[in-house]
Formats: C-alpha cells, structure tokens, sequence
C-alpha cells in the first residue's frame, strides 16, 4: 500500500481493529490493513481520530499535513529513535568541519549529476533544440566539487548547476500544452511549477521520514542552512532525489498526457495554480507508482525501489558521519 493520500475534504481517518478507515459523507473511501500503510498525507482538511493518531504514532507511521495546493504545514511523528550515537556524530560534524564539507560535496554532486543524465538522456532521444550548452555548465559545476573547501563555495556551484538544468526543463517537455521558462513558487503560477512545488513536498514527506527511522535529528543539516522550523538535513538528503524522483514523475504526468491542462486550476487574486481534485488523484498515484519502481542499486548491486532507497541513503548517511565508511555515496543513476 505504501503511503496513504487523503485528499477529500472534511474527510474521517479513524481506526476499526487493526485496519486505517478513511470515510466521507457516510462513505468508506479507504479500508486499509494498518501493517500495510508506510505513511498518512492530508491534503486540506480532514479530522483524524484520537484512537487513529496513537495507533499512527505506536506504529511510528508519520503523519503529514499539507495544504489542498500541495504547501507542506507540519508533521506528527513519534519521539526520535533511541540511537543517540547517530545524532551524536551528527551534531559532531556541525558547522564546516571535514566531515560536513564531505558530506555536502556528495549532497551537490549526486544532485547535478542526476540533473546532466537527465539532460544527457534527453538529448540521446533527439530532443529539437541544443541541451549541450546545459550539460557543459553542469559539467562544469560538477568538475570542482571535490576541490572546493568551504560549504558557501558548494552552495554557489549548487546554484549554478540548478540554474543551468532548470535553463534546459522546458526541453524536456514533450507536450505542446504545458510551458516553463522559469522556476517559481509560493505560489506556483503555471501548471509545470505546481507540479514541481507538490513533488517536492510529498517527497519531503518521504526523506524526512527516512531520516527520522534512521535516528537523525532532521533540523540539523550542513548543505541547507540552519532555520527555525526547517528540517535541513532531510532537505539536503532530498537533493539527490529530485530529478530521480520528483523530477521524473512530473514529466511523465505531462509528457504521456497523464494530465491536462484541464486538470489545473488557477486561484482568482494571488494567480496560484493547483491540480483539480482528479488530477490531484492522478498524480498521486503516478507519484506513488514511482516510489515503488524498482532499480538496481549502484552502490548494494541489488534491486530496491526508491521508497527503500530514502532509507538506504539515510543509512550510508549515518555510517559516513560515524566513520564507518570513508564517504558518503550519493544516489547516481544513469
């Protein structure tokens, strides 16, 4: 089952024996084993029942609570592991010591090389128009990354293979219908951009689910820097993730016209744009087939799916700070 999308409004979440029920209306929506269920996001408004919280929070299945646009607002989760030697190591590397550099250099180069074979994928399928000039700028983010000592220098070359991949998305857009030129959000004001903007945070949801299993302390992060309220180092896990995941489930939406132009709608005064209650559905279970795709991973030599894969990584993650490994190796597929 994986991950459960409540999506309808004024919806109940409550628990019947050992079973997740999700009603409206005086309708069953969901009946669900509870063994079964990795996680619970609520888009807009809906009542949880008390016996179902204890049960999420015994479980130590998180709950996530984002607006019907897809904005993130807040999570329930149970206390952190008892793996204190993780967070340790973790508070240990705070700051720009040797081991938060490393750590940031695999967060950016795992990023940007995700973003140059995407690019580099595209151009091999014939793509009109030149995505050489992209790839190069990538290349060239990605050459000094293992040179560059200070996390602020890492930053700027984050920035600027981003800007660079971000330069040739359009490209990669294979429907006439749906056009990006630039990235923006808060709001997000065209169809591509709401995509982007709810990938993201439903895979925040994810990693940040990942790091807290593992035993992190998921504010403190080295390549996104420190803020109330911010889990930074789920963000920085993030990094690798999105054009794997996220990335590729919004162009598949769009390229396989999965989705249509019909499927947005936009708000009158602010201009926000966001999926209609059916595309909203038709995205979440394209967003959830690909969490449960299998790959081979590069660096186990053996298949996982990429709901696995946020855990493995937060797990190389801990054992990278704890000195168990001498690097930590960022999610790379070609």
């Amino acid at each position: 089952m994986g991950t459960v999308y409540v999506t309808q409004e004024d919806a109940f979440i409550g628990k019947v024996d050992e079973r997740l029920n999700v009603k409206a209306q005086k309708q069953t929506l969901l009946d669900v084993p509870l063994i079964k269920v990795d996680g619970v996001v609520i888009l807009g408004r809906a009542t949880v029942s008390p016996a179902a919280i204890i049960e999420l929070l015994e479980r130590h299945i998180p709950l996530s609570f984002l607006t019907n646009t897809g904005r993130y607002l807040g999570r329930l989760e149970p206390e952190l592991t008892k793996n204190i030697f993780v967070r340790a190591a973790q508070w240990q590397a705070e700051g720009e010591s040797e081991r938060a550099v490393n750590a940031v250099r695999g967060f950016v180069r795992g990023k940007l090389k995700n973003y140059r074979n995407a690019l580099l994928r595209r151009e091999r399928e014939g793509v009109e128009g030149d995505l050489r000039g992209g790839i190069q700028r990538l290349e060239q983010a990605i050459a000094p990354i293992d040179q560059t000592a200070k996390i602020d220098q890492l930053r700027g070359l984050e920035g600027a293979g981003s800007a660079a991949y971000f330069g040739c998305f359009n490209q990669l857009i294979r429907c006439a219908d749906f056009q990006f030129s630039t990235r923006n959000r808060r709001p997000p004001t065209d169809p591509v951009n709401a995509l982007l903007s709810f990938s993201y945070a439903l895979l925040r949801h994810d990693v940040q689910g990942a790091v807290n299993i593992v035993g992190f302390d998921p504010y403190l992060g080295y390549l996104h820097v420190q803020r109330y309220g911010r889990p930074s180092l789920a963000l920085d896990l993030m990094e690798e993730f999105r054009p794997l995941v996220a990335d590729a489930v919004v162009l598949q939406a769009i390229n396989k016209r999965s989705l249509l132009l019909s499927d947005f709608t936009t708000e009158p005064l602010s201009g926000a744009v966001s999926l209609t209650q059916e595309g909203l559905k038709t995205f979440l279970r394209l967003y959830e087939q690909k969490k449960q795709s299998k790959f081979k991973h590069p660096v186990l030599g053996r298949q996982c799916t990429y709901q696995e894969a946020f855990e493995i990584q937060a797990r190389f993650l801990a054992k990278y700070l704890m000195g168990e490994i001498e690097k930590y190796p960022p999610l790379v597929l070609k």
